[in-house]
């Protein structure tokens, strides 16, 4: 199930990723979760994808944080508890940060304002940290994906809180800098997860490199391997048939 709302604008492209991997796919308005949350059970896997939900007015994410904090989280818990997984893509990592689904423990986390000032939206490198038992990130060492946000600085504690995903460079050095961590979160978070591995979310966009010729330097660098977001998609749905 893809959660829309008003200013969603990456549901489709991730319902293809999805549906590439093998799951069928719905997509369900958030008014009609907010009536109906029960409705959230008849799903093995929730996505948040990316776009600027209500106009990212007050801040990014933060009003259908506010829906989903009031409306589903019983829901959105209980849904992990039975074994499902929620992925938030961008927005949809704002949301589920300032929801409070994410991290799920005591310490405060938020997203803001890149620290260069403006709109950051190119590629960049990023490490899986192995020892995160994220069920997304399964087998991936590094990726290289596109990234498209105002809002993307994680502030938090950066001792208490262990990244899924890293900011680096080429080498795989996630202490690189700017322009390698693109919004200059701390400890170059890119992505993290809940205790259960089964609730991830990222700032970069895993659904806009599933295919190999949506590489930049595709035509150059030839390979016949899918795009690096694909595997992403391909976990969630490997373990969805499981349950």
């Amino acid at each position: 199930m893809i959660l829309r709302a008003p200013g969603t604008n990456c549901d489709l492209e991730t319902k293809f990723a999805f549906e590439q991997a093998g799951s069928s796919v719905e997509l369900a308005h958030v008014n009609e979760l907010l009536q109906h949350g029960e409705l959230l059970s008849g799903y093995h896997i929730m996505v948040i994808p990316g776009g600027f939900t209500y106009g990212d007015d007050i801040s990014s994410g933060k009003i259908l944080a506010n829906e989903l904090r009031v409306g589903l989280t019983d829901n959105m818990r209980q849904f992990v508890s039975d074994g499902r997984l929620i992925l938030g893509i961008c927005n949809g990592m704002q949301v589920l940060v300032k929801s409070g689904i994410l991290p799920g423990t005591a310490t405060p986390l938020t997203l803001t304002n890149n620290d260069s000032g403006k709109f950051e939206c190119r590629w960049v490198y990023l490490r899986v940290n192995r020892s995160n038992q994220c069920v997304f990130t399964k087998d991936i060492d590094m990726m290289y994906l596109p990234v498209a946000h105002g809002e993307g600085k994680v502030v938090t504690d950066p001792g208490k809180v262990k990244p899924a995903l890293s900011y680096c460079d080429s080498r795989g050095d996630t202490t690189a800098g700017y322009p390698f961590n693109p919004n200059g979160s701390v400890a170059n978070i890119a992505g993290i997860s809940d205790a259960t591995g089964r609730i991830f979310a990222l700032m970069p966009h895993p659904e806009r490199f599933i295919r190999r010729t949506q590489h930049p330097r595709w035509t150059k660098e030839r390979s016949d391997k899918p795009g690096d977001g694909m595997q992403i998609f391909n976990n969630a749905v490997s373990w969805a048939k499981t349950i």
